[in-house]
């Protein structure tokens, strides 16, 4: 686990740096820790670096000895990318935590690449609202406004078909501390960017849930209606926390837009996708040896393998790598082989991954295959 003070705040945080081009960075919701975003990470892992964290007094994140201003979880994060060396990066916000990513967006946009929004809007809930919730959890505790919190949560099939999962959601709630929950409900009580995000300029896309009790669908469609140029997808049967719901979804959507929806043609989108995969040396060597005599096969391969199949999101790079070391070994193609085998630092394809692999096709493909094939590996990784 890892600790960092920012602001004066001691704050939880997982930073997966993988070296890559891109850092997502996610913010997660009112009563909840950064688990939440496990089902997402493990798809995104593949495509870049990712940063999630605890906010203040959720968590294992330390509760401010003050009230807390929606400026102030800003701050946060921006002193966290300060501290780890991020620049800039895709931030993904939930909630309170999309709130927080519209608050950095207009004043901190030089700090973001893209803005992605699930479930939250410029303004959430009414005083009346919020001073009732307030009221209720310090009388009450947290454990008194479970169950309604987790009916705007979680559609009913969650509810009927996940109930082990429920229980654990209920149980992260519940431990959230008092204090810090019962902050973020002022932040979010006097927050209101309603008449700011129309002056954000970064890309925008934007996810609302079908059975969203917290945030619903006309309330976040109203908010990407208002944001220049914004995206809006509604996902079908999920409450407030979709990257729980449908994780996999999810992830396919924010692949799509942070990498390929500013692609004007496939060739554009494959040579993206094959840089990320093979690494520029590797690409900058097989573009300066093409001739006019192979360059129309360069293309098609650009166009054809990278860009209709290995940018598709339903894979991630992981899986596409292991598939393809796997079906280049059983035909015999040692140099292809090796090459994506070199691949794999940039996949996200482990040593054990690959181990099974090989050992994988020794009983679909024959023991000589497998054994050829554990051969080029032992000589690419230095065994």
């Amino acid at each position: 686990m890892n600790f960092i003070k920012i602001n004066g705040i001691v704050h939880h945080y997982e930073y997966r740096n993988a070296h890559r081009e891109t850092t997502f960075v996610f913010i997660n919701s009112l009563g909840t820790d950064f688990r939440i975003w496990d089902g997402v990470v493990a798809d995104l892992a593949s495509y870049g670096n990712v940063l999630r964290y605890d906010k203040q007094g959720h968590g294992l994140s330390e509760v401010a000895p003050r009230s807390y201003a929606i400026a102030d979880y800003a701050a946060d994060v921006v002193g966290l990318m300060d501290s780890l060396g991020i620049e800039k990066a895709v931030v993904v916000g939930l909630s309170i935590g999309g709130i927080i990513a519209q608050y950095l967006a207009i004043h901190h946009a030089d700090r973001l690449e893209k803005l992605i929004l699930s479930n939250t809007a410029p303004k959430i809930g009414t005083d009346d609202s919020w001073n009732t919730r307030i009221n209720k959890v310090k009388t009450d505790g947290i454990a008194s406004i479970t169950e309604g919190v987790m009916s705007v949560w979680f559609s009913k099939n969650f509810h009927k078909n996940r109930a082990d999962e429920l229980t654990g959601y209920k149980t992260m709630l519940e431990r959230t501390p008092t204090d810090g929950y019962l902050s973020a409900c002022k932040a979010l009580k006097t927050n209101d960017l309603t008449d700011k995000i129309a002056t954000i300029q970064t890309p925008t896309l934007c996810f609302a849930g079908s059975v969203d009790g917290s945030t619903p669908p006309d309330l976040v469609k109203s908010m990407a209606d208002k944001i220049p140029n914004a995206r809006f997808v509604l996902i079908d049967g999920v409450g407030h926390i979709p990257c729980v719901e449908t994780p996999q979804y999810l992830a396919r959507e924010i692949i799509e837009f942070t990498f390929f929806s500013e692609a004007e043609t496939l060739y554009e989108r494959g040579m993206a996708t094959r840089r990320a995969v093979l690494g520029d040396a590797h690409v900058n060597r097989a573009e300066a040896n093409t001739t006019d005599f192979d360059r129309d096969f360069q293309q098609y391969i650009t166009n054809s393998a990278w860009g209709a199949v290995w940018s598709r999101p339903t894979l991630t790079r992981r899986e596409r790598s292991l598939i393809t070391i796997a079906v280049l070994a059983t035909l015999g193609h040692h140099e292809e082989v090796e090459m994506h085998l070199r691949a794999t630092q940039n996949t996200g394809a482990s040593l054990d991954d690959i181990r099974e692999t090989l050992l994988h096709i020794g009983v679909y493909a024959g023991v000589p295959v497998s054994n050829m094939a554990f051969k080029i590996a032992k000589k690419v990784f230095g065994f």
